[in-house]
């Protein structure tokens, strides 16, 4: 039988579209923000849902207070990365996220950064601040020519793809799951990772955080590519060694790095703190979804997916974005 989802508890700031549509629907919604882990644990006993951004993290502990009240958790945007999956699982708990809403921001990000990267206007900019006309050593190269490595070919790498292509670079890619088929229709070249490495001028990643990715650009992968390869990171941290890569800048294999995204958020650490100032790149805090547009996309198909979920809606029946599927069959 369908989620009866009655209550939801929202503990991160999402778009107000996402609470109205719920509460249009019959669903009470309750706007509690930055509750600590205790504070969760006794909350999570009164709801029949939680919303969720990446601030919050629901881990087994809170999964384990909500069994038999909490149905379902759901993160308003792309990835699942806050959410303890095989407790959920084991509690009967669907999990689900917005793949989709942050698709086009996360991928205009990119783009800005792989140009970033060829003419520096950003230290440009900075060192006008500060007085000074430094033309000369503020020159940058084209990006028409040059060869763009796409690591993921999901939604965001293709949208990247289809961009870049535009500004008449090669673009190749690899993704074990998107066909060639579907690679070429977004202008993508794809090949195994052997073959890209030695052509790439430009390396961009957009893969889950996986076992398989973690650390996927490292010392040894960064040793085969192109002297002055660069690289852009919208993705996950870790997927990119942050040591590796700034032992590449040091010794210039890498020409340049762009990071949106870190192992450690926000970075506390002296050492990495200090090994992000000292980038020859651009590092941004985590700002890949951060437009007006995909916070109310992510929002709205968050809701979307709840209602679905009741069976009581004639207009919203899709739920695309649960990633524990298991769980429906126990549940319907």
């Amino acid at each position: 039988m369908p989620l009866e989802i009655k209550s939801v508890l929202v503990c991160d700031a999402v778009d107000n579209s996402c609470v109205k549509l719920l509460q249009d629907h019959g669903i009470k919604v309750d706007y509690k923000l930055k509750l600590s882990k205790d504070q969760l644990v006794k909350e999570v006993k009164g709801y029949d849902a939680v919303i969720v951004r990446s601030d919050t993290k629901i881990t087994a502990e809170i999964l384990d207070a909500g069994s038999g009240k909490l149905k379902a958790v759901g993160r308003a945007g792309a990835g699942v990365d806050n959410i303890d999956i095989v407790a959920a699982t084991r509690n009967n708990v669907v999990v689900l996220n917005a793949p989709g809403g942050n698709s086009i921001s996360a991928c205009e990000l990119t783009c800005f950064l792989i140009g970033a990267l060829a003419r520096p206007f950003c230290p440009a900019a900075s060192s006008m601040k500060e007085g000074r006309w430094d033309r000369k050593l503020y020159s940058g190269s084209e990006l028409y020519g040059k060869t763009l490595a796409i690591l993921g070919l999901g939604r965001i790498g293709r949208e990247v793809g289809i961009r870049m292509n535009a500004f008449g670079m090669r673009v190749i890619g690899f993704d074990p799951i998107t066909t060639a088929e579907e690679a070429r229709a977004a202008g993508i070249e794809k090949m195994e990772l052997e073959q890209i490495w030695p052509l790439a001028d430009y390396i961009t990643v957009h893969t889950p955080l996986i076992p398989a990715t973690r650390n996927l650009i490292s010392a040894a992968t960064l040793a085969k590519c192109k002297k002055g390869v660069r690289v852009v990171n919208v993705a996950r941290g870790g997927i990119i060694d942050e040591a590796a890569l700034f032992d590449a800048l040091e010794s210039g294999q890498c020409g340049g790095a762009a990071l949106d995204v870190y192992p450690e958020e926000p970075p506390k650490s002296e050492a990495r703190q200090k090994t992000h100032q000292s980038f020859e790149g651009r590092c941004k805090p985590h700002l890949g979804a951060s437009t007006s547009e995909a916070q109310v996309r992510v929002a709205v198909e968050v809701a979307e997916q709840f209602i679905a979920l009741t069976g009581k809606s004639t207009v919203y029946t899709q739920y695309a974005g649960v990633v524990n599927r298991e769980v429906l069959k126990n549940v319907f």
